[in-house]
């Protein structure tokens, strides 16, 4: 079947992977760190002081590099090159702040084990098994052993995992399951991270997370909805319903902001479970709406998309003649449903394999030299923008006459 493809607004062309990469020259063989006294009050970047015992956060931000690149060059951390330039800057910027190493810190993280933890919401989500195959893929070929964890969108059970893998000296923890919206939780969940990367063990996470901590392969949740809005709207749609998913979780939040928020022009929102009978129940709700029946349905995920499907064949409605339907992820069996069905893809497996190459550390073959120098000076965590695909089936069509 012919498919038309087109990106989100802001998503196009390759990802902007900033995870780091083949490194040109030869700087990690420089040595160690040279130690220039003990910490206490050194001019940081910009001439700013820096009191207090230094940190290697300190010395990357004085460097201008990211955390990874200076604890490759002053650790000889991550078994990768790092370029000459970038090695002697930031060895100039640790014995300008007298960093002094921890070698109690670098102990732990040489006796961490080669397990990782992978932490997600539902273990039978198509969206979270796709996830999982391209992050064990990626662990695989490094020889490094995944334990998956399921939290049930419950914040407790996921710091109670990662407090789990941090006690059995798990190596690190990849949280792919979207960022919750409650400032308290995420507090908390900042501090477990902080504990965590204090004892050597590293972090990485899918989508956006609040608390800026960590690295992240983050999806263009709100571009891949604005380009489903903008389909429909340019087949003449006016009566749009969206059902998105609990609306605690960040992923939604992004989703819906992209169709123009929860009170857009148009829109009639209603929240559901991300589940099969979630879009189907929504969907009998904004078709049985005494405001008049939507001409047009998008649905936050595909599986509720598939209820929404299942709901309009029961309500006797025609896809597309009388009613059209677009799902969200592009998963395995949407190219079956009948009609197959038009959806915002994401490339799933991929994110997984990324996500997990940004938590070890490695190089990403996808990346080019330019991807390689831009990670390697950014400072703070590094994040991989993945851009979103319209997919345009059979499940849409235009708007029907009055």
């Amino acid at each position: 079947m012919d498919e038309q493809r087109s990106t989100g607004t802001s998503g196009a062309g390759a990802p902007r992977a900033a995870d780091g990469a083949r490194s040109a020259g030869a700087a990690g063989a420089a040595g160690g760190p040279r130690i220039a006294g003990a910490a206490g009050t050194a001019a940081g970047r910009g001439g700013r002081p820096v009191t207090g015992a230094v940190t290697l956060k300190q010395v990357a931000a004085a460097a201008e590099v990211s955390l990874a690149t200076a604890s490759r060059v002053l650790h000889r951390s991550g078994g990768r090159e790092v370029r000459a330039e970038l090695a002697e800057r930031v060895q100039a910027a640790a014995e300008r702040l007298g960093y002094v190493s921890n070698p109690h810190a670098q102990a732990l993280a040489r006796a961490r084990s080669s397990t990782v933890g992978l932490i997600v919401h539902e273990v039978t989500d198509p969206y979270f098994a796709a996830i999982a195959a391209g992050a064990m893929h990626a662990a695989h070929a490094e020889g490094v052993m995944v334990m998956m964890a399921a939290t049930f969108r419950d914040p407790g059970l996921e710091l109670d995992y990662l407090s789990r893998l941090r006690a059995q000296g798990a190596r690190g923890v990849l949280l792919a399951g979207s960022a919750g919206t409650d400032p308290e939780a995420g507090a908390r969940l900042a501090e477990a991270i902080e504990a965590f990367a204090r004892e050597g063990g590293r972090i990485a996470a899918i989508g956006s997370r609040p608390q800026g901590t960590v690295d992240a392969v983050v999806p263009a949740n709100a571009q891949g909805a604005a380009a489903a809005l903008e389909h429909l709207r340019a087949l003449g749609h006016r009566r749009i319903g969206v059902i998105s998913g609990p609306e605690s979780l960040l992923t939604v939040r992004e989703r819906v902001a992209g169709l123009g928020g929860p009170r857009g022009r148009g829109l009639r929102v209603v929240a559901s479970d991300f589940s099969r009978q979630g879009g189907y129940d929504a969907a009998r709700e904004l078709l049985d709406s005494r405001r008049g029946p939507v001409t047009a349905i998008v649905a936050l995920n595909d599986l509720m998309a598939a209820g929404v499907l299942a709901a309009a064949r029961d309500s006797g409605l025609d896809v597309p003649g009388d009613l059209s339907v677009v799902g969200f992820d592009d998963l395995p069996f949407a190219v079956d449903l009948s009609p197959a069905l038009t959806t915002v893809a994401l490339p799933l497996h991929r994110m997984g394999e990324r996500a997990m190459r940004l938590l070890l550390d490695i190089a990403d073959d996808d990346a080019d030299d330019a991807d390689a120098a831009a990670a390697e000076r950014t400072t703070g965590p590094r994040t991989v923008e993945v851009p979103a695909e319209l997919i345009v089936r059979a499940s849409t069509g235009p708007a029907p006459q009055a």
